[in-house]
């Protein structure tokens, strides 16, 4: 018995030291975020960098900017997502290849998708000079700019190359087992397979969805690569933002942008706390134990 309770300690302790570490970061950004930072002569707590970063248009522009992509990432990821699950079910396609092919783009870091599409999508890249090639266009400048403009559209495209197959195959397991049982019943009952779908299989994955939603929406909120690399100079994302204010040359500034990555973290918390009650009410629907 010591001997697997030594083998589980083992086991949990890189778990424990990253939590450790993280739990850590979480209390340094707080104290830091109400204006506690010793080394740099400030030692009293105050709210004033919270009321600053929240009468600030710059703040306010970049907060829209993130909700904007995390909102369109997340919604359009959960509505192709399912698309994409229901074909899969509906080609039988559970496993094998396929599959392999759906969880490639979830494997690949936002960095390197970056990349991809700096040289597939620019007015440079290989699109647009083969749009060239074939006389669809006169010159590559005519091309259209889906990269680096105010609405973050490059980013935006770049999450749904990611997310959607992560929807998908988030779902595709409860998905295809209620089709398997009650969307099948439904249908030999007279129901066509679209109302199976919409009526049966569609609303018992919806807490799957729901969440798979949640965790895309607050990724993209807080994200940081495809923002800086694939969005415009100005406005700028939130976590972009925050990270020029941290990186500024007078450090007495530093619990401003602390304040930033608080406000960041306050909605990182929400999400999760609706995450879990989310799922404790599926726990409860589907006869378990939260």
């Amino acid at each position: 018995m010591r001997k697997k309770k030594w083998h589980i300690a083992v086991l949990l302790a890189p778990f424990l030291a990253l939590t450790a570490l993280l739990l850590l970061s979480v209390w340094n950004v707080a104290i830091q975020s109400f204006g506690y930072i010793p080394a740099f002569g400030l030692t009293e707590f105050t709210t004033e960098h919270y009321a600053k970063v929240l009468q600030d248009e710059t703040f306010l522009r970049a907060l829209g900017v993130s909700l904007r992509i995390a909102l369109l990432s997340a919604v359009l990821s959960a509505v192709l997502g399912v698309l994409l699950s229901a074909a899969l079910i509906r080609c039988r396609k559970r496993d094998g290849a396929m599959l392999y092919l759906v969880r490639m783009p979830i494997l690949v870091p936002h960095a390197v998708v970056a990349v991809f599409a700096i040289n597939l999508l620019s007015q440079a890249g290989l699109v647009a000079r083969v749009a060239a090639a074939l006389g669809l266009i006169a010159e590559q400048s005519q091309f259209p700019q889906l990269l680096f403009t105010p609405d973050y559209g490059g980013a935006i495209a770049a999450y749904l190359w990611k997310e959607i197959p992560f929807v998908a195959y988030f779902v595709l397991a409860l998905m295809f087992s209620v089709s398997d049982t009650l969307g099948e019943a439904a249908e030999n009952l007279g129901a066509s397979p679209l109302r199976s779908f919409f009526s049966v299989t569609l609303p018992l994955t919806l807490p799957a969805i729901v969440k798979a939603f949640l965790i895309i929406f607050i990724f993209a909120f807080g994200g940081y690569e495809l923002p800086l690399l694939l969005g415009a100079t100005v406005p700028k994302a939130l976590p972009v933002q925050a990270y020029l204010a941290y990186m500024s040359p007078n450090l007495r500034d530093r619990p401003y942008a602390m304040a930033m990555n608080g406000v960041i973290l306050l909605l990182a918390l929400a999400m999760a706390a609706l995450y879990g009650v989310l799922t404790r009410r599926m726990l409860k629907r589907m006869g378990g134990r939260a």
